[in-house]
């Protein structure tokens, strides 16, 4: 069987602030991972953590004050060397579809949800004549559960849900080869958290080979078991962990301490919170950035530990059939 096409290849990608003094916060630091056509990698991690920064990285929506290092590859086009016109009018909504973290700050406010699902149905499909536009928008709605008798209410007019469920609906339109979304479940009760990953799941499980990838930035770890085939772990703008989604969420576990520290905090397992605080990304330490919260932490860990096996930690957690093999 042939391996999956890589949708989206990322090298050392390093993102960096300068601020007042010269004071330099380090938010994404030397990130590599690969998505893969008919994949869904889920990226997680506490809030501020440099998730969002690194999908502004890709999308070319950093501010003026942002340094960008690395490689990140869409096909055969290099994102974060691509000036604004391409980006603009060849990257994002046709080759990248973004479901936004702050949906109400992107959608126009004195327009309706309907206006602007059929200005992006004629801009990213083609689709002419106004029962036809009319027509598509409403099937778009329907996609992201966006209720077809809130379509003429302005952005100001919907709840927060409401407001997410129309970004969806635009993010979708363009059925673009990488959808990239930034915690599209915020605000959304359980049966609508499924609903919205289960169609983000559909625009990555194509029946006609189209090969679509998603990456999932989100918080929420039930929403991430569901859809993810894989995780990446970030901390303190590393990514520390690459792991399999069956095995992350499963018996096997993650390795490194963060990562299970994560899992034990949710409800249905130990309920047990992570001590401490992140480091401030302008204050990092020398070594490993989680030592101070970590139990498993010893003189080694003043050292940064290189990422080996997915993993970044000089003290991973061992699975046990892997444990029993090496005894």
């Amino acid at each position: 069987m042939n391996e999956r096409p890589t949708v989206l290849s990322v090298r050392g990608l390093s993102v960096r602030f300068l601020m007042p003094g010269e004071r330099r916060i380090a938010a994404v630091t030397d990130a590599h991972f690969d998505v893969a056509a008919g994949e869904c990698l889920a990226l997680i991690g506490e809030s501020g953590c440099g998730k969002s920064v690194l999908a502004s990285a890709l999308l070319g929506l950093l501010p003026a004050n942002a340094q960008v290092a690395g490689e990140a590859r869409l096909g055969d086009l290099e994102l974060l060397s691509a000036d604004e016109r391409t980006l603009a009018r060849r990257v994002r909504g046709r080759l990248i579809g973004l479901v936004p973290q702050s949906p109400a700050v992107h959608l126009t406010p004195v327009r309706t949800i309907r206006s602007q699902l059929e200005e992006t149905v004629a801009e990213l499909t083609g689709t002419r004549g106004r029962a036809a536009l009319r027509t598509a928008a409403e099937a778009a709605a329907a996609r992201a559960a966006f209720p077809a008798d809130h379509l003429d209410r302005y952005p100001h007019e919907l709840s927060g849900g409401l407001a997410g469920r129309a970004a969806l609906a635009l993010a979708l339109v363009g059925d673009a080869p990488l959808l990239l979304a930034d915690e599209p479940t915020t605000g959304l009760d359980r049966p609508l958290v499924n609903h919205t990953v289960d169609e983000l799941r559909r625009h990555v499980d194509t029946e006609d080979g189209t090969g679509r990838a998603l990456l999932m930035i989100t918080h929420d770890l039930a929403a991430a078991e569901r859809i993810a085939d894989r995780v990446a772990v970030m901390y303190a703008g590393r990514i520390v962990e690459l792991a399999d989604a069956a095995a992350f969420f499963g018996a096997a576990g993650p390795r490194h301490p963060y990562s299970r520290g994560l899992l034990q905090a949710l409800p249905d397992r130990a309920f047990t919170p992570i001590p401490g605080m992140p480091p401030e990304l302008g204050n990092l330490p020398e070594g490993c950035a989680f030592a101070e919260r970590c139990d498993r932490a010893t003189d080694t860990c003043a050292v940064l530990p290189p990422m080996t096996d997915h993993v970044a930690c000089h003290h991973p957690h061992v699975p046990e059939d892997v444990r029993a093999r090496t005894a």
